[in-house]
């Protein structure tokens, strides 16, 4: 199910942040309570491999983050002890220690469930029983939501497992979006801060393309 253009679901998550207590997190609350943006990045697994990639990726912009008025949060459904067991672990040791945003920890696979991002291309039913199997881990797609502050999806995105995402790209996004409720100027393909947006008519949009 798409979520692009509507609320993200107001649903409570547990969650663990980087002082090791378990904590509540409702996304969409979070974002209006507080009047920002938000950047939820799902991924598979706690202690894999191209997930600590991504969380420390997404942690060395963390500032950069900040400065656009929007709160990184992470996802999966790991337990909130897990969590803390990976935050604990240095990054040598494949772990995501120095990571200070908080991880949402769905383990009920609630919020998960509703989005549509678990991986059950492997489920099949059991014919004695009638009970659902899954050969795989039932953990989530590399799934991406950035919710404005009045809780609205304005972008969503997801990554089959074994690719990582590109923070540069959800920086321009949200330079884009900003722009967008700013000026009410809509962004043409490639457009980065800085350059020649468009009025929303057919007379902005050939001046645009015959000077590009």
């Amino acid at each position: 199910m798409a979520f692009t253009g509507r609320k993200f679901p107001s649903i409570e998550v547990n969650a663990m942040n980087e002082m090791g207590d378990t904590i509540k997190i409702n996304v969409v609350e979070k974002a209006i309570n507080q009047g920002k943006k938000v950047l939820l990045l799902w991924y598979p697994k706690d202690f894999t491999f191209v997930c600590p990639t991504e969380l420390h990726a997404f942690q060395e912009a963390l500032e950069r983050f900040e400065e656009r008025n929007t709160i990184v949060i992470g996802a999966s459904c790991d337990t909130p002890e897990v969590h803390f067991a990976w935050l604990s672990t240095p990054k040598d040791d494949g772990g995501i220690e120095g990571v200070t945003y908080d991880l949402l920890a769905d383990s009920n696979r609630n919020l998960a469930s509703i989005l549509g991002i678990l991986d059950t291309a492997n489920e099949r039913v059991d014919e004695a029983t009638g009970a659902t199997i899954r050969d795989g881990d039932n953990v989530t797609y590399r799934a991406s939501y950035l919710i404005d502050e009045e809780g609205t999806v304005f972008h969503e995105g997801i990554n089959h497992m074994p690719l990582g995402r590109n923070v540069e790209e959800y920086l321009r996004i949200i330079d884009a979006y900003k722009h967008y409720q700013v000026k009410g100027e809509v962004c043409p393909a490639n457009w980065e801060e800085g350059k020649e947006a468009m009025a929303e008519d057919r007379e902005s949009v050939a001046a645009y393309l015959s000077a590009n």
